[in-house]
């Protein structure tokens, strides 16, 4: 499908038509000139098919921000595709998301999970990760090389949320050997038949395992976040069924897939620029800044959307009630009104704010949890593995899909 972002009807000039086609190869291996003639063109184009496109950083975190945007999933999701969308079980359970929902649900769901992502509890995850990130390197170190992102990247976070939950051991090697390569779910290009049944097959799959996994635990209650949302879900007035299965499995997704994309977009982005990965190792005390800039060079999450719950004007143009935006993060994240020369990779770069984690209150309950996992990872490879390459910087595996970006696979040796 081939989108054409043109500009909206306001008192704005108007703009030529910019080509925006998401999953074209070009665009998936490098978005960000499109993102600068986007930004350009016109304050907040509209494409096509009824969204705007928010290119620039303060537009983006308006609307991020402003409680006036909403979710408005299901009635969004029904005017796209009809109301027998939520006959397909993946968009049923996607509408039970507490990442879809606006207040009061959206509130009564987080709050149930919050306690769990604080940056004390994170903080305090500290020796395991690195445990993790030790024996993970123990393994493959000898083999002088391995696929970053299916047998290091992956397999951390992927560890660290199976823990969270309460995932048994004797179940983690089905997780940890099943890279997640999918996300077409969350593009704005509507899923082919034959990928509408490959996820729902995958859903129905994964909530029948979490179904199995929430017997045991009424059965045998663990210190873990299953327990946690099973005993919620017994007491009848905090969470139905359909909502505990459905954001057990946002859960497990959204608490490995950033990382992993982190990881690996941020090695590529540092090999790709030599004297940043050099002075990186010189000073390991730069890690935490780098993280930052890591996220706002090359985002793992590109998009995410708002819904105006009433008449709203932003950057200069009245967003009508029920209209939506889509929100470009990474096009934010390399706005030069912002950012000075954002198409430079700098570890050093001051006060970076970027908007990868989101904003408002659907900001990433997990954003401090990547990072912290990103900086444990991407420490231990340049300490143990120092002169470690990889086989092709100029033209990776990208996932063929928009809205989270990242590898399906990065070949290195040492």
């Amino acid at each position: 499908m081939r989108m054409t972002a043109t500009a909206a009807a306001t008192t704005a000039p108007a703009s030529a038509p910019i080509e925006f086609n998401p999953l074209s190869p070009e665009f998936i291996r490098d978005p960000y000139p499109f993102y600068h003639r986007l930004r350009a063109a016109a304050a907040m184009p509209r494409t096509p098919f009824g969204p705007y496109l928010a290119s620039r950083y303060e537009d983006v975190a308006a609307v991020l921000r402003d409680k006036r945007f909403g979710k408005d999933f299901e009635d969004r999701i029904i005017r796209r595709y009809g109301d027998k969308v939520f006959d397909e079980p993946v968009y049923d359970s996607v509408r039970h998301w507490m990442l879809e929902m606006d207040p009061p649900d959206h509130t009564r769901l987080r709050g149930l999970v919050v306690k769990a992502f604080t940056a004390r509890t994170v903080e305090d995850m500290r020796p395991r990760i690195q445990a993790i990130v030790d024996a993970t390197l123990d393994k493959v170190s000898p083999q002088g090389r391995m696929d970053v992102m299916h047998e290091f990247a992956y397999q951390l976070p992927v560890t660290v949320i199976c823990e969270m939950l309460g995932i048994p051991d004797a179940d983690r090697d089905q997780f940890l050997a099943n890279p997640g390569v999918g996300g077409r779910l969350l593009d704005p290009v509507p899923l082919s038949p034959a990928e509408l049944a490959i996820a729902n097959q995958a859903n129905l799959a994964q909530a029948a395992y979490f179904h199995g996994l929430f017997e045991l635990r009424r059965r045998e209650p663990g210190d873990d976040l299953i327990t946690q949302l099973v005993q919620a879900e017994e007491a009848g007035n905090k969470l139905s069924e359909k909502e505990l299965t459905a954001n057990i499995m946002l859960l497990f997704g959204a608490g490995h897939e950033t990382t992993v994309n982190l990881i690996g977009n941020g090695l590529l982005a540092l090999h790709r620029n030599p004297d940043q990965l050099e002075k990186l190792k010189r000073d390991p005390s730069l890690m935490p800044n780098a993280i930052e800039e890591l996220l706002r060079y090359d985002s793992s999450v590109q998009l995410t959307g708002r819904t105006a719950l009433e008449d709203i004007e932003i950057g200069g143009i009245t967003i009508a009630r029920g209209e939506s935006v889509m929100c470009l993060l990474g096009a934010a994240n390399r706005d030069p009104a912002i950012f000075p020369d954002p198409d430079r990779l700098d570890i050093t770069r001051p006060a970076i704010r970027p908007l990868s984690f989101g904003g408002g209150i659907h900001f990433c309950l997990g954003a401090q949890l990547a990072r912290i996992e990103g900086e444990i990872a991407l420490n231990a490879l340049l300490a143990r593995l120092p002169d470690l390459t990889l086989d092709d910087t100029e033209n990776p595996a990208w996932r063929q899909t928009f809205v989270l970006r990242g590898l399906t696979a990065l070949p290195a040796s040492w």
